[in-house]
């Protein structure tokens, strides 16, 4: 089969397209013909190191080892079951619940040992993956495409939505608002939660776009009043934030919020490190939260938010399987609305 390998921490020279035996599935696992596979930021760090040192990077402290194939956001059709599985799922158009752990459930994510597919296992950019069958649920919607831009980004939105404690009446910042996780936490927090939303992006080209996902008010961050103009669209300060973006947003995050407020960070990608005065987080009573990925009875109830209407796909762009090097270039690009994805049968 195809596949596209990260030989080494790197650049994106560090991708091969090589061909390799289709995968064999074990007892408890199914084997998948690949249909779909969404692009996260996640690969990306992966392949560059960001998550550690450069000797060893990755969502295990021993690091990658390589070559990998990456990819975790899939879906596909399942061809082959391992000899504990029963048979009447092969044939199941499925997606893909994205990491492996021995956490209980309610806490599978924070585990030790959460082992993420296309990072400690091998992912989507290839034709055929294996998986265990118990994490293989059914496509929420008909589309392979469609249904392929949930799993990761769309898990970890809702769990940050979650964390908030988003209500009806309150006001959500969703930073980095155009992207995979941010376009998300604008329709959930909206949409599902009933929050209203001041989505934060850098080009106001794409403000229609963002306001039809369910954000009230759209502004720019390059804007030389952007507090003020986050005040006063909403007359005071916000009740949350939930961030992807880092250090380049964080103090004006922590500036805008309400006396109580919640701040939600899941990705860093305007900068990984940032300077932080401890007295605004006790002098206005601010809750932090860490976030990444989600729990299983978390990605059922997006499921079937996805499958009822409430969360729609946004797909930017679709590149075949050959070109993932032009399309994790293209994924950093800024003005992206929604997802990237890779099609092996392009």
């Amino acid at each position: 089969m195809k596949a596209v390998q990260v030989t080494g921490y790197g650049d994106v020279s560090k991708l091969s397209l090589v061909e390799i035996p289709i995968p064999e599935p074990k007892e408890n696992e199914v084997l998948i013909k690949v249909k779909a596979c969404a692009i996260n930021n996640t690969e990306i760090w992966m392949r560059e190191g960001a998550y550690g040192t450069d000797s060893k990077s990755g969502w295990r402290p021993e690091g990658v080892e390589f070559p990998r194939t990456p990819g975790s956001d899939i879906t596909g059709k399942v061809v082959k079951a391992g000899k504990l599985v029963e048979e009447s799922i092969v044939g199941k158009d499925v997606v893909l619940f994205p990491f492996i752990s021995s956490g209980e459930e309610g806490s599978e994510h924070i585990a030790e040992d959460m082992s993420f597919i296309g990072s400690e296992y091998d992912g989507g950019y290839a034709e055929y993956v294996v998986w265990p069958a118990e994490l293989c649920f059914d496509m929420p919607l008909s589309s392979y495409s469609e249904s392929a831009v949930f799993s990761v980004s769309g898990l970890t939105a809702w769990h940050m939505v979650k964390q908030i404690q988003a209500q009806p009446g309150e006001t959500v910042i969703v930073t980095g608002a155009n992207g995979g996780v941010g376009s998300l936490n604008v329709q959930i927090a909206s949409k599902v939660f009933g929050a209203k939303v001041i989505a934060i992006i850098g080009d106001l080209e794409a403000e229609e776009k963002i306001k039809e996902l369910g954000a009230t008010h759209v502004v720019s961050y390059k804007s030389d009043t952007f507090v003020e103009d986050i005040l006063e669209l909403n007359g005071g300060p916000v009740d949350s934030v939930l961030d992807v973006v880092g250090n380049a947003l964080f103090s004006t995050a922590l500036q805008v919020l309400k006396n109580g407020g919640k701040f939600c960070i899941s990705g860093s990608a305007g900068g990984q490190h940032t300077n932080l005065d401890f007295r605004t987080l006790y002098l206005k009573h601010i809750t932090m939260y860490g976030s990444v990925l989600g729990t299983k009875e978390e990605f059922k109830d997006m499921l079937k938010e996805i499958s009822e209407g409430r969360i729609k796909p946004v797909i930017d762009k679709i590149f075949p399987l050959e070109k993932a090097k032009e399309a994790q270039v293209y994924f950093k690009n800024k003005g992206k609305v929604g997802k990237i994805l890779l099609l092996p049968e392009e």
